[in-house]
């Protein structure tokens, strides 16, 4: 058995551990555990339906996205264990195409697709958590690059057990396209993702957080662009408010097509410094302690009957325990 000695974050040295063992506290490295081929082991046969993405649970889900520990320097094993730990039930890993240095010493949540997919189900499974959604965010502007990162992100996130995948557009599209070019260029793309969505059973989920997506009347062209019923919306309420636009009227607009959400609350510090200038953010403040009226969505969305995950999108640990706590009592007070 391989032994190694490894260094936490904390700079604690630990003591001698297995091979395996050391992957995990790593994140689990592109290049260092290596799935066979996730293009060939995720090849699925067309899906003879499709449906709600949680199946009957008649309740929503709380769930966290794992940039909340990036900025503390922390691994995939260490968010998704912590995720457990506050109470989460689900949660929403970030995936590269590549290998990431910082993420192969355990001092960065993003991982690399190169990377076993049962690893990450083992972590999962013993913090009790499961994936609501792959944020392996490709560009929907991009035909080329853009379908074949999506593409694989689909596959993996079948290989995972995961139906739904994130996309959005360039946040900062080239100045050569124009509105009509870059409509062309996302019809192009989503035709040829949806074909790998519908070959594997996994949605793709168009996030608001670009100069198209973040639009009211901009998000329902781009929505029905293809006639798919595997291209959904992931909507994102920071990014649509940050952007300018109302984020209970996007809701609105593209409520029939949601399949995720991402929880994310905007204080009125950033409200006020950004609004209006920016299409998005990376992640927001706790929620509940921001401009989003939870309730106000939280029961649009249970009156539609959404039964999906709310993401949770903030940066800190303590962020992530206040968010926990103000959802848990939104769906308690709707019964949602």
């Amino acid at each position: 058995m391989l032994k190694s000695t490894n260094v936490k974050n904390d700079g604690l040295a630990a003591s001698p551990i297995d091979r395996r063992d050391f992957l995990k506290g790593a994140a689990s490295t592109a290049g260092a555990v290596v799935a066979a081929s996730v293009s060939e082991t995720a090849q699925a046969t067309p899906a003879s339906k499709t449906g709600v993405p949680w199946g009957p649970n008649n309740r929503m889900g709380i769930g966290i996205n794992l940039e909340y520990v990036r900025h503390a320097d922390k691994s995939l094993a260490y968010g998704i264990k912590r995720a457990g730990q506050i109470g989460y039930k689900w949660i929403e890993p970030c995936f590269l195409d590549g290998r990431c240095l910082l993420s192969n010493a355990g001092y960065c949540h993003v991982t690399s697709m190169d990377t076993d997919p049962k690893l990450i189900k083992d972590l999962c499974e013993e913090a009790g958590v499961k994936i609501s959604g792959l944020s392996s965010h490709s560009d929907l502007l991009n035909p080329e690059y853009g379908v074949l990162y999506a593409r694989r992100g689909i596959r993996y996130a079948r290989a995972l057990g995961v139906n739904v995948v994130q996309i959005t557009e360039d946040m900062y599209p080239p100045k050569w396209i124009d509105e009509s070019e870059a409509y062309n260029l996302m019809r192009i793309t989503l035709r040829a993702i949806a074909e790998t969505c519908e070959e594997n059973g996994v949605y793709i989920a168009v996030e608001q957080h670009g100069p198209y997506t973040a639009k009211i009347e901009h998000m329902k062209r781009i929505l029905a662009l293809v006639d798919s019923p595997w291209i959904k919306c992931n909507y994102d309420c920071g990014n649509t408010f940050l952007a300018g636009s109302d984020p209970y009227e996007m809701l609105e607009a593209v409520i029939d097509k949601v399949v995720h959400v991402h929880a994310k609350d905007i204080s009125v510090k950033q409200a006020e410094a950004e609004r209006g200038k920016v299409t998005g953010t990376a992640v927001g403040c706790a929620c509940g302690d921001g401009v989003i009226d939870w309730k106000k969505l939280v029961g649009r969305l249970k009156k539609a009957g959404y039964r999906g995950v709310l993401s949770v999108e903030c940066g800190t640990e303590e962020e992530a325990v206040r968010s926990y706590a103000h959802l848990i009592k939104v769906l308690q007070e709707l019964d949602a």
